[in-house]
């Protein structure tokens, strides 16, 4: 079989529709299935799958949930010489998969190709931050790029290389840390100037957004990418390419600062506070220029902050060896795990 295409969900019942459609018609067009891999919605995501074309695997065990678990447990059952990752959320481009397919096969050294990325709601901050950074942030633009965000197609042979598709330990970063896993072992990724998906993602408010983010785990994703690559060949290229590691560190150690200016010896009490206040408005400041937005840099400010709590949380969160398969049930069928 030429392709599969993975489609990761948990309660995606508003989009599940668009997203089945156009990876059916997708896969036609150059002869490959579709596997929706389910995290275990309690909505109407799997009636709704069921009346298109495709697989539908579940996890047996909802503890096991993540973002990595859901990318994993599809491409565990993907028969495919290629794999594409699309988000319950997402809608393929028609012309993407056979402008990649012609790209990858055309660059032996490429284990993975994606293409431009359209956000389709930007309400919420954290999207308004990231559409400004796919149109300029070198990551989301054509040529060689260090991770496939959003998705990408890969060589599934170049991924059973590395091991696996995604660290089932991950909430969130699987991208990233799959790119660095494969770079670590000589292979490229890329990006071509072919619109790839359209990505539909969620219209609510940030704050709400990182709160929901903070509860589910999400929060700790740059800790446990840290943990995760601890030893292995793909540390080094970890600790250089996740800026959100390096804005941890610092600010836990803008965290020290404000702890060594509150209890710093011969300080008035109000040089004391005129200092903290200093140390508080710089970041903001700071922020606020580089997102060319007060509002905006407020929000990435209590962004970075609740980043670096999550990478101390992530760090040291329990886990479990990234190999081993992830047991999984057939809507209607038996209890089955990775081949």
């Amino acid at each position: 079989m030429k392709l599969t295409i993975g489609i990761k969900a948990l309660n995606e019942e508003r989009h599940i529709a668009a997203a089945l459609g156009s990876a059916v018609e997708a896969a036609g067009a150059v002869g490959g299935e579709v596997i929706l891999a389910d995290s275990g919605s309690v909505d109407r995501t799997i009636e709704i799958a069921g009346r298109y074309p495709v697989r539908i695997v579940q996890l047996a065990d909802p503890n096991e949930r993540s973002c990595g678990a859901g990318a994993q447990l599809a491409f565990q059952h993907a028969q495919g010489e290629y794999f594409y990752l699309l988000d319950g959320d997402m809608v393929i481009e028609p012309g993407f998969l056979p402008a990649a397919i012609a790209f990858i096969e055309a660059n032996p050294d490429v284990a993975g190709v994606g293409g431009h990325v359209q956000e389709m709601h930007t309400q919420a901050q954290e999207f308004q931050i990231r559409a400004e950074s796919v149109r300029r942030e070198a990551n989301w633009l054509p040529g060689t790029v260090d991770r496939l965000d959003c998705g990408g197609l890969y060589r599934a042979s170049a991924i059973r290389e590395a091991g696996y598709f995604a660290d089932r330990n991950l909430h969130a970063f699987e991208e990233f840390d799959l790119g660095a896993r494969l770079r670590a072992r000589g292979w490229k990724l890329a990006r071509i100037d072919v619109p790839a998906v359209k990505h539909y993602g969620h219209a609510m408010d940030g704050y709400r957004l990182m709160w929901k983010r903070f509860r589910s785990g999400y929060s700790g994703a740059t800790g446990e990418v840290l943990r995760g690559a601890l030893g292995r060949e793909h540390f080094k290229l970890v600790l250089r390419d996740l800026g959100h590691i390096r804005n941890g560190i610092v600010v836990i150690l803008w965290w020290v600062l404000l702890i060594a200016l509150a209890f710093a010896p011969g300080l008035s009490p109000a040089g004391r506070l005129g200092l903290i206040l200093a140390a508080l408005l710089v970041p903001i400041g700071f922020l606020s220029v580089r997102r060319r937005s007060i509002r905006l840099g407020l929000y990435s400010f209590v962004s970075w902050n609740a980043g670096a709590a999550g990478l101390i949380a992530g760090f040291f969160r329990k886990r479990v060896p990234p190999r081993q398969p992830l047991a999984s049930v057939t809507v209607g069928g038996e209890q089955m795990t990775a081949r």
